[in-house]
């Protein structure tokens, strides 16, 4: 499984933001086909304030398949978009998921 992690910095205005994404983004990222999974998670951290607001982690069956869904007409609209929102910076990182057995 070939994930992709994307780390959302903290934004100048953190509603603006979550509405955006809700309403606006993810409708756009929703028209790729091909992605296995995607899950969110809103960070809380220690640190004030905190780095990274959202982390996204989208699933495909391979690198390869990951490359042609960003490819995609689609995929490049969802990414054309980012800089509409991410006011406080992103950062994407890829590769193979390993799944370490809990006994």
């Amino acid at each position: 499984m070939h994930r992709m992690t994307i780390l959302y910095g903290t934004p100048a205005d953190p509603a603006a933001f979550d509405h955006y994404y809700r309403e606006v983004h993810i409708p756009i990222a929703r028209r790729m086909k091909g992605l296995t999974g995607w899950t969110m998670n809103h960070l809380a951290t220690d640190q004030d304030p905190s780095p990274y607001h959202l982390v996204v982690d989208l699933y495909a069956e391979s690198r390869a398949a990951m490359d042609a869904i960003l490819a995609s007409p689609e995929g490049r609209a969802a990414s054309a978009d980012v800089p509409n929102f991410a006011t406080g910076g992103v950062t994407f990182l890829r590769g193979e998921e390993e799944v370490v057995p809990t006994w």
